[in-house]
């Protein structure tokens, strides 16, 4: 089965950026379209950008459009999601997901002043 590994979150302040990565194993990676799902403290998870199996089509949760950017390197088998300009509202535990099949173990976002 495979497995997806988040890293690259903190604690930032408002206005500040930061990069998600997901290095992914024991599947095709490049089959595949990625998801990066959020939960934030006592809401329901939330899908908040996609992308497909080459990168040719992308999708945003309105509330993060023209903050994000999600991005592939297929030759590497890693998602990224470089996020700029955050606000508090974006706190949450970011998942990568190979939906519906599985999901990475989370990495905390947390942009405070």
């Amino acid at each position: 089965e495979g497995q997806l590994m988040e890293s690259g979150g903190g604690s930032v302040q408002p206005g500040g950026s930061l990069r998600l990565s997901c290095a992914a194993s024991g599947f095709t990676f490049d089959d595949y379209p990625l998801t990066w799902v959020r939960q934030a403290p006592g809401k329901w998870l939330e899908a908040v950008s996609s992308i497909s199996w080459n990168g040719d089509s992308v999708h945003y949760l309105e509330a993060v459009k023209g903050r994000f950017t999600i991005s592939r390197d297929n030759a590497k088998n890693t998602l990224y999601l470089q996020m700029d300009n955050l606000k508090p509202e974006d706190t949450a535990v970011y998942y990568c997901a190979n939906l519906p099949s599985f999901w990475g173990q989370g990495t905390q976002v947390t942009v405070s002043s």
